[in-house]
């Protein structure tokens, strides 16, 4: 298939072998240390919606206007879509950690220097770099992720570290309330501090993150099968030593693997575009859709709040902590139905149910009924069910192509649908709410749920039954393409 450097012939059983573990304490290290960037992402995605309100006040050191927040809320997307893509490319080529660790070192130096921003351009400058850091981050470790979980609970676990998104969010409006209270800190003071809660969960992420191995999946591909054997063995040891059981025999027949220390970018385009052209417009439609809906609402909900309920900039972070709440209890609580139910049914349900809310949501809003406590509550009922989907997105890209595409992939359909939906959604809303005219806005509640409600007719059309699959079945590996080319050496090593 490819003339990319190649270096052998193996036959490898590591992906049974991972697949057959039972959960353990190794897994909740993955959890802990790869799961750790979505809380770092809800916290820096919020943190500008949080303090968004003292930004445009006067005394705050920095005063931006309400379209100015939109325009930072785009520039950091734009950032996190060049991110995705740069070290997207990196991450299959030069593997998950090393591209992990890069990538949680970028974002932690931009947020900090969030943190000293003195005039509208430097802000904007900053947010790019911590969003190329934060999307670099998705590229490789959702990847690892993916790779590392076994499949039969690969779904609920993945939608429940996307849903974690939502524990930063809360974390970052529960700061910012005590930060953003003039009585603790000064108007020019306290929101610098909210963007240093970022950089002291980053370090905590990183400390724990040192002890996550390299993707064994990635390693036997790129010739360093030696190396996979050795890491799935330490894995293997280490969930009997903590189950106390021994390890049932991997199921299945053994992957024969030519392995590639290189795959080029055009052929990684054609995986997509040729070889798998109706996952890749369900990839697109999954990640406009929820990305217009959440950038436009996250970025701008500070605003809205203040602009039209009059809601104080010190007491936004408490509708946001209760919005953010509801967002991670939909993960949690549906997560396990996308590995029973399956990802098709539940994909498809949740993201037209939130369709159907949103447009309640548009109703409470224009006609004004029962003020800001009202609207939060109907907000939260609608993202109850849409943060399922939208995590559900990242989970589809990420185990529907073939593995040694998985990190680009999941940064190309991350990257392209959210600058469609991502950087479309927050300058709408900023524009709109910048009007002062409540009806114009609706229409933004409108057409985000216009854009789900679509995104949820292409899951039914095109969606995979993925739950509870081995990722090499739902998408064999080149590899195992060239290697089962007539005419090519067989056999090899077994890891």
């Amino acid at each position: 298939m490819s003339t990319s450097a190649q270096t052998g012939t193996i036959t490898t059983r590591v992906p049974a072998r991972l697949d057959r573990l039972p959960w353990s304490r190794f897994h909740w290290r993955v959890v802990l240390g790869l799961g750790g960037v979505w809380v770092l992402d809800g916290l820096e995605v919020t943190m500008v919606g949080n303090v968004s309100a003292r930004l445009t006040e006067k005394g705050s050191g920095i005063e931006l206007d309400p379209a100015q927040i939109g325009v930072a809320a785009a520039i950091y997307i734009t950032g996190a879509c060049v991110g995705a893509l740069f070290f997207g490319h990196l991450t299959d080529r030069f593997g998950r950690r090393n591209l992990f660790m890069l990538t949680l070192a970028v974002y932690l130096v931009a947020t900090v220097a969030t943190a000293f921003a003195f005039a509208p351009w430097y802000f904007f400058v900053a947010r790019f770099f911590t969003g190329a850091g934060i999307g670099g981050e998705y590229a490789a470790i959702n990847s690892a992720i993916d790779e590392l979980i076994p499949a039969r609970v690969r779904g609920r676990v993945d939608l429940i570290i996307n849903g974690t998104y939502w524990l930063g969010s809360a974390a970052g409006a529960a700061g910012a309330l005590v930060l953003l209270n003039t009585s603790n800190f000064p108007a020019n003071v306290g929101w610098r501090f909210a963007f240093g809660i970022g950089a002291i969960l980053g370090i905590f992420v990183l400390l724990v993150r040192r002890n996550v191995p390299e993707s064994p999946r990635w390693l036997f591909i790129h010739g360093r099968d030696e190396e996979a054997e050795r890491i799935v063995r330490e894995i293997e040891d280490d969930v009997e030593s903590s189950t106390g059981q021994p390890l049932p025999e991997p199921q299945g027949e053994p992957l024969k693997i030519r392995q590639r220390q290189s795959i080029s970018l055009l052929e990684i385009a054609k995986v997509a575009f040729v070889l798998y052209p109706r996952r890749a417009v369900l990839g697109l439609a999954l990640f406009i859709g929820q990305a217009f809906l959440y950038n436009g609402v996250t970025f701008n909900l500070g605003t809205l709040l203040s602009g039209f309920y009059a809601v104080p900039s010190g007491k936004v972070p408490l509708f946001f902590i209760l919005w953010a709440l509801s967002n991670f209890a939909g993960p949690l609580l549906l997560g396990k139905l996308f590995d029973t139910v399956g990802r098709k049914p539940m994909i498809t349900a949740t993201y037209i149910g939130s369709a159907v809310a949103v447009v309640a949501l548009a109703v409470v809003f224009g006609t004004n009924t029962g003020g800001p406590w009202t609207f939060i509550a109907v907000l939260a009922v609608a993202f109850f069910v849409a943060s399922a989907g939208a995590s559900a997105a990242y989970l589809t890209v990420s185990e529907i192509f073939p593995m040694e595409t998985r990190a680009l992939a999941i940064a190309f359909f991350y990257a392209v649908g959210t600058a469609i939906g991502g950087i479309s959604g927050p300058l709408l809303f900023g524009q709109l709410i910048s009007s002062g005219q409540r009806d114009l806005v609706v229409w933004s509640f409108v057409i985000g749920a216009i854009v789900m409600a679509i995104a949820g007719l292409v899951e039914l059309w095109l969606g995979v039954a993925a739950e509870q699959r081995p990722l090499e079945e739902l998408a064999l590996p080149l590899t195992v393409a060239d290697a089962e080319e007539p005419g090519e050496p067989g056999g090899g090593a077994t890891s």
